[in-house]
C-alpha cells in the first residue's frame, strides 16, 4: 500500500495545474513510512488525489509527480512513456538528423530522466533518487521501443549530489567506441558521448544550427564559446567566405578541426584557443569587423540570486560583438541560462547596444528544438533563447 502525502490548504495549485514539483514546504504531512525513492500517492489537504510520485525527504524538491493518476510504475509504464516520446520525435526531428533528445524529463512526464541518441547508441542521465532506483526497468523499456546498439550513461553531474547521489559515468551493457558519427541538419558531426559537454553534444541548438543559412552566405564570421565547431561549420557548410572560431578548449578546437575536415571546409575556418570575454574585448578595441558574430556562452547564472552578476557577463559580451558587427551586419546571440528570462536577456542585449552607439532589429527569436518540449506548467523547462539581431 502506498504512503500518502497530504499537501497544505495554503499553497499555490500549482500540482493541479500540472506542475510535476512538490517542494517540502507545501507538504502538510505523511501518512505512512515512505522510503526514499517510493512511490508515495499525492493528495490535497482534503484528500483528493492529485497523482503519484516519487518521494525523497532529502531533497527540496521532496515529490516529483509520474501520474496524474494510481497505476503501477513498472517497466510497463516507462515503456509507454518511452514510446509517447519517441513518436513526437519521430513528427519533429528531421529526416537529415540522427541525433535528438528522446526524453526531456519533466516535460515528457519523466521528471529526473534525460535520454539522448546519438545515431544507434544512447547516452541516458538519471539525475534524481527516483529514477536511478528504476534505472534498470527504463533500460529494458528502451530496448523494447529502440533498436539500441550500446548504452552509456552520463550521471557525472553535481544535481545529483542534491538528491544524494553519487557521479559516475561509464557502459551499461556491451562497451563500443564513444567517438560516434552522427548526422546533423544534413552534415556529419563526431560527438564524444563520454567526455563532450552534456551528454556529448548541444542537441538543444540543432534546429537553430539550419536556421543561420539565411545570414552567413558569402560573410566574415566570429565564433565565439564554439565549443567543437558545430555553428561555424554549419556557417561554413551554408557558404560563409571566412569562419574564426574561438574557445578556451584546446580539446574543442581539435574537436572542431576535426568535425571541419570531415565536412571540408578546413580551407574556411581558422582556430583561436583563448578565452572568449578577453578575445572579445580586445579585437573590438583594435577594430576588426565582421558580417555575422556569433555568441552561444555557457550558462552564466544557475540560480536566482546570481542574475544580476550574468547580466552584467551577458551584457559585456554582447557588446563586444555588436562593436564587431558590420553596420548592415548580423548579432547572432544565445543564452541557456533559465533563471535569465526573454524579456531580460533582450533587454540586456538592448542596454548593450546603446552602450554601443549602435541600434538592433530584432529578426527572428527562438528556443530550443522541439525535440526538447517544454511543458506549458512548468515554466523550467523552456531556458533557451535564441535571438538574431540585424546591427545598425
Amino acid at each position: 500500500m502506498l504512503s500518502t502525502v497530504y499537501l497544505n490548504k495554503r499553497r499555490r495549485p500549482r500540482i493541479e495545474a500540472g506542475h510535476p514539483w512538490v517542494f517540502s514546504g507545501e507538504i502538510g504531512r505523511v501518512a505512512g513510512d515512505p522510503a526514499p525513492g517510493d512511490i508515495v500517492k499525492v493528495v490535497n489537504h482534503s484528500g483528493y488525489l492529485l497523482g503519484i510520485g516519487y518521494i525523497n525527504p532529502q531533497s527540496q524538491i521532496t515529490v516529483r509527480m509520474l501520474s496524474w493518476e494510481e497505476q503501477d510504475i513498472d517497466t510497463a509504464f516507462f515503456e509507454q512513456r518511452l514510446r509517447a516520446a519517441y513518436q513526437l520525435r519521430k513528427h519533429v526531428v528531421e529526416d537529415n538528423s540522427n541525433a535528438y533528445r528522446l526524453v526531456h524529463g519533466e516535460a515528457d512526464y519523466l521528471p529526473g530522466l534525460v535520454i539522448d541518441i546519438y545515431d544507434q547508441y544512447a547516452v541516458v542521465q538519471s539525475l534524481t533518487l527516483g529514477i536511478d532506483q528504476r534505472l534498470p526497468q527504463i533500460i529494458e523499456a528502451l530496448q523494447r521501443v529502440l533498436s539500441i546498439k550500446g548504452i552509456y550513461e552520463r550521471n557525472d553531474v553535481t544535481v545529483r549530489e542534491l538528491e544524494g547521489l553519487e557521479q559516475r559515468s561509464g557502459f551499461i551493457g556491451t562497451e563500443f567506441d564513444t567517438s560516434v558519427q552522427v548526422m546533423e541538419n544534413g552534415f556529419p558531426m563526431r560527438v564524444d558521448i563520454a567526455s563532450g559537454q552534456k551528454t556529448g553534444y548541444f542537441l538543444d541548438q540543432r534546429e537553430n544550427r539550419a536556421a543561420i543559412a539565411h545570414y552567413v552566405q558569402d560573410a566574415s564570421v566570429l565564433d565565439c564559446f564554439s565549443h567543437t565547431g558545430s555553428f561555424a561549420v554549419h556557417a561554413a557548410r551554408y557558404g560563409a567566405k571566412q569562419v574564426k572560431l574561438v574557445d578556451i578548449s584546446e580539446t574543442a578546437i581539435d574537436a572542431a578541426k576535426q568535425n571541419a575536415k570531415l565536412n571540408e571546409v578546413e580551407e574556411k575556418l581558422d582556430y583561436v584557443t583563448a578565452n572568449a570575454f578577453d578575445y572579445l574585448r580586445s579585437v573590438s578595441d583594435a577594430g576588426e569587423i565582421y558580417d555575422v558574430v556569433m555568441l552561444d556562452p555557457p550558462a552564466f547564472t544557475k540560480s536566482r540570486k546570481t542574475v544580476p552578476a550574468a547580466r552584467r557577463g551577458y551584457k559585456e559580451i554582447n557588446l563586444r560583438g555588436i562593436k564587431l558587427t558590420k553596420p548592415g551586419g548580423y548579432l547572432i546571440t544565445s543564452s541557456c541560462s533559465y533563471h535569465m528570462s526573454k524579456e531580460e536577456f533582450l533587454d540586456v542585449v538592448a542596454e548593450a547596444a546603446i552602450d554601443a552607439h549602435r541600434s538592433l532589429q530584432l529578426i527572428e527569436y527562438r528556443g530550443q528544438g522541439k525535440d526538447h518540449p517544454a511543458l506549458l506548467a512548468a515554466p523550467e523547462t523552456s531556458y533557451l533563447k535564441f535571438a538574431v539581431m540585424r546591427v545598425w
